[in-house]
């Protein structure tokens, strides 16, 4: 066999699809907003795997995620547990949604020091992080004297309806930014910011954490929806409530 011969094209490639279903060509013709979300995701993916051609690997992205948006919550991790989808191509992957993610931030005119001294704020501050998440992450924001964000670090991330953090991992956090204070924050994938008994046990240790360390606890809130939530706020806030 000639080693200079090309090798024949991958049938997975959007190139093998037959012209009028390319949508690189119906984009060229009539635009992007004609594309279907699967065609774009599939515009980004560029080729299939053994079996499964790009458009039917982006339509089963879309279906696990459960639409476009909430895709932009995926990590690395979460890419790559879907067949067909490598390291190379879930790191694309989230370069683009990190961006999205940023123009949203962008979008909203934050601060890049913002003063975080409600509830109210923080859950708009956390609101990109948690739109589209499927599972519990746990933050801690550090502030300085003023309130104003230092640092802003996942602690962890968990399953579906429990996430993992011990005191010592947030006050870690909290000394190297040099922080005053803290605020812990975390999500509830099901939209009901109503907080659970584990929610209330782990408050009560970052409370007992936050004295021995002398970095004053100034909050822990919960996020949601505003839709799911019975007080209609969307977050609740252990401050607020006086549990704190």
């Amino acid at each position: 066999m000639n080693a200079d011969l090309p090798s024949p094209p991958s049938p997975n490639r959007l190139l093998s699809l037959a012209a009028d279903e390319r949508p690189q060509e119906r984009m060229e013709k009539h635009g992007v907003d004609s594309l279907s979300d699967t065609e774009l995701i599939a515009m980004l993916l560029r080729s299939g795997t053994r079996g499964h051609n790009v458009l039917a690997l982006a339509a089963g992205l879309l279906a696990r995620a459960g639409s476009l948006g909430k895709l932009v919550g995926w990590k690395e991790a979460d890419f790559r547990r879907h067949k067909g989808i490598g390291k190379v191509k879930a790191m694309q992957l989230v370069v683009v949604m990190t961006v999205v993610a940023r123009v949203l931030k962008e979008e909203r005119g934050t601060d890049p020091a913002p003063m975080l001294d409600t509830a109210l704020l923080v859950a708009e501050h956390l609101a990109p992080h948690t739109r589209g998440l499927a599972v519990e992450k746990f933050w801690a924001l550090c502030l300085n004297r003023k309130n104003r964000l230092l640092r802003l670090t996942e602690i962890s991330s968990g399953t579906v309806s429990k996430s993992l953090v011990h005191p010592r991992e947030v006050f870690r956090e909290a000394i190297r930014a040099g922080s005053s204070a803290v605020i812990c924050a975390h999500n509830h994938p099901s939209g009901d910011p109503t907080p659970s008994n584990d929610d209330l046990a782990v408050t009560r240790r970052l409370r007992e954490a936050a004295r021995a360390v002398e970095i004053e606890l100034h909050d822990h809130v919960i996020l949601g929806t505003r839709a799911a939530d019975p007080a209609g706020l969307g977050y609740f806030s252990f401050r607020v409530a006086g549990l704190l």
